[in-house]
């Protein structure tokens, strides 16, 4: 269904981002002996076999007190690493032992809910790499590797493989999805936007707490109700606060849950009050929602309180100009107490949830990349004129492509931009985010079909 990420964790200076490194065979994380180099999470998309895909994360060093007061956002990026893996690569360092960062970071993964494997990292000699089964008190497979010495890679690539989805686990995982007919949809915004409002009309029933007070619902709530005979399950989420109001437990709880939300959920709407200005906590929210690559519908809702006074096209500018990477997104005009346009807004997410299942015949993906190239070449990059030998979908949820290129660096973002509007025209893709990877591949390769 979607590409097996296999997440590298572990204490700072155990030598991640050189295992990471060493894995893609190309320098991509920063490498250094300070602790504390590699704050976000670095992603890359490795073919391991023909055909064999995983995205592999690099994250920054768990328990560290970052010197800039960035502790809370690299800690955030390694959890959501962790969240999002299939496989997690647990490093220590061999040379230095074992240290009490590894037990806090051994304990923390106890509760991943995924495969584990130890990876005893800076083992450069056969002494060193038995010394790595002083670590098996934490109760993983070990595995010695040494980067330097270019020893055990052959070995935790077959057990990454032997771990992760096979293609037809991945297959029949991708057919359930879209036969799934039950739709997650997480309700997100700021405190007092009306999403428990929404809820109620919505079911017809009193079923979440209603108040002028903001802050209301504290917890993510699921509700399951049908649409046009189709099961719906709407996850309404505690309004956000601003990261510096986070005072109490229950609102960081809160706010840890939503954000889980969102990462659960097939589609986000995110809710905006049309008598209130764009505030920070809703840009904070359409980043962490394009950081998930999740679909998402603007919904503003309170509209009757502007009836005749502002024009929807002025609003739409507004979010558009606002957010001017989620131009994919609609929008949706909605009034939470009364109902209104509210069956209209959930068909409409609905429509979109089926677009993240979009799946593109290769041959359709490479006519339509061919005439792309023909109609506005990329510029010349280092010389050469950029060229894209063929392409190919990996998977769904969002719609992933991968890219066989002669100059992968040569496709900068603005031209990614412009080969992913041109697939909006021609595929049942256009309100959803899609993920492109741009991969090295020798012009002599082919692809058939």
């Amino acid at each position: 269904m979607s590409i097996p990420k296999v997440a590298i964790v572990g204490r700072p200076n155990v030598g991640k981002s050189s295992l990471f490194n060493w894995l893609v065979g190309k320098r991509i994380a920063i490498v250094d002996s300070m602790a504390g180099v590699t704050r976000d999470r670095m992603t890359y998309l490795m073919e391991i076999e023909e055909e064999r895909f995983i995205e592999l994360i690099d994250t920054g060093g768990m328990g560290i007190e970052d010197p800039d007061k960035l502790t809370d956002d690299v800690e955030r990026q390694i959890q959501l690493a962790i969240d999002q893996a299939d496989l997690i690569l647990f490093v220590v360092d061999i040379q230095t032992g074992m240290a009490s960062l590894d037990n806090f970071s051994a304990e923390r993964l106890r509760r991943a809910n995924v495969p584990v494997v130890l990876v005893a990292n800076k083992a450069d000699n056969n002494k060193l790499a038995m010394e790595a089964y002083d670590f098996e008190t934490f109760g993983y497979s070990i595995i010695p590797t040494s980067c330097t010495h270019n020893q055990g890679r052959n070995e935790l690539l077959a057990y990454i493989l032997e771990n992760i989805p096979t293609q037809e686990e991945l297959s029949q995982a991708e057919q359930v999805a879209t036969m799934r007919e039950e739709m997650k949809v997480a309700l997100i915004g700021r405190r007092n936007v009306g999403k428990s409002t929404f809820i109620n009309s919505l079911v017809g029933d009193e079923r979440m707490i209603v108040s002028e007070v903001p802050g209301t619902t504290r917890d993510s709530v699921d509700i399951r109700f049908e649409l046009d005979g189709l099961p719906l399950l709407a996850i309404d989420t505690p309004g956000f606060r601003r990261g510096k109001s986070v005072k109490k437990n229950v609102d960081f709880f809160g706010i840890h849950r939503s954000k889980r939300s969102i990462r659960r959920a097939d589609v986000t709407l995110l809710f905006f009050d049309a008598t209130q200005q764009i505030s920070k906590v809703e840009k904070q929210l359409c980043h962490y929602i394009a950081e998930n690559c999740k679909p998402c519908v603007f919904v503003v809702n309170k509209w009757d309180l502007l009836v005749g006074e502002t024009a929807t096209e002025g609003w739409a500018d507004y979010l558009y100009d606002t957010f001017p990477m989620m131009e994919h997104v609609p929008i949706a005009f909605i009034t939470g107490k009364t109902g209104k346009n509210i069956e209209r807004l959930l068909r409409h997410t609905r429509m979109v949830f089926k677009q993240t299942q979009c799946r593109v015949p290769t041959p359709a993906l490479n006519e339509v990349v061919k005439l792309a190239l023909a109609d506005h070449p990329p510029p010349r990059f280092e010389n050469r004129t950029p060229k894209i030998f063929y392409a190919t979908q990996v998977g769904i949820e969002p719609p992933t492509f991968v890219f066989f290129t002669n100059k992968p660096k040569g496709f900068a973002a603005d031209y990614q931009r412009y080969l992913q509007s041109v697939f909006r025209d021609e595929f049942d893709v256009a309100e959803v985010p899609m993920r492109f990877y741009f991969r090295q591949k020798d012009s002599h390769v082919g692809r058939d079909g």
